[in-house]
């Protein structure tokens, strides 16, 4: 199935109650984006954002310069109603990360659970590109562990450990930390997920 239709078709028909992603607070991120100390004008990117509450937190933090990438046009929608008049201090992009073509460099790229939906060579391939062409600070991504589902919205997901992540990101970036952590979801089911933090480097 279209990537695009599956993704339009589960904002158009589940509430975030009933999706596995949905966080109340995004502690997890919002711990590795204020580890890398930057200022509030920093430019950050949230990959696959959909409604996801981080955008209201940063806002919250006092952070500037705010990004939302989302293949789902009903995804970022839930977001602006949600945010209300903030939502114009946003800038919102309605794309496939392996077709996003970035018009601006980014300080910060936070990637929680789009990542692992990557399955084939060519997908990882072009999303690394595009991150090593415009990332210019930070990168901290979460995806599902090995000890994590291997399906997530009926899609098959790709699992990572510490080494196979690093590995992937090795062309590019260093790592800096790694953790695992389990998200609880509003099903009260567990996912184990892997985060890790990166720094762009340049060779």
């Amino acid at each position: 199935m279209d990537q695009k239709i599956h993704w339009e078709t589960v904002y158009e028909t589940k509430s975030p109650e009933q999706v596995s992603w949905t966080q109340e607070i995004p502690k997890t991120s919002l711990d590795f984006i204020k580890s890398f100390r930057l200022p509030k004008s920093a430019k950050i990117i949230d990959i696959g954002g959909g409604d996801s509450r981080l955008v209201d937190f940063l806002l919250k933090e006092g952070f500037e310069d705010i990004t939302v990438l989302d293949i789902s046009a009903k995804a970022l929608d839930r977001a602006k109603d949600r945010l209300g008049d903030k939502a114009e201090n946003i800038h919102w992009v309605v794309s496939d990360i392996t077709q996003y073509k970035p018009t601006t460099t980014f300080d910060i790229w936070h990637d929680r659970a789009t990542f692992h939906f990557l399955t084939t060579t060519e997908q990882i391939s072009k999303y690394l590109e595009i991150a090593r062409n415009s990332v210019e600070g930070y990168m901290t991504i979460g995806t599902f562990s090995e000890n994590g589902p291997d399906k997530c919205s009926g899609l098959q997901v790709k699992q990572y450990n510490e080494e196979t992540l690093s590995t992937e990101l090795q062309n590019g970036f260093r790592k800096i930390r790694c953790i695992n952590e389990d998200h609880v979801t509003p099903f009260q089911t567990s996912q184990n997920f892997l985060f890790c933090s990166f720094e762009r480097r340049r060779f």
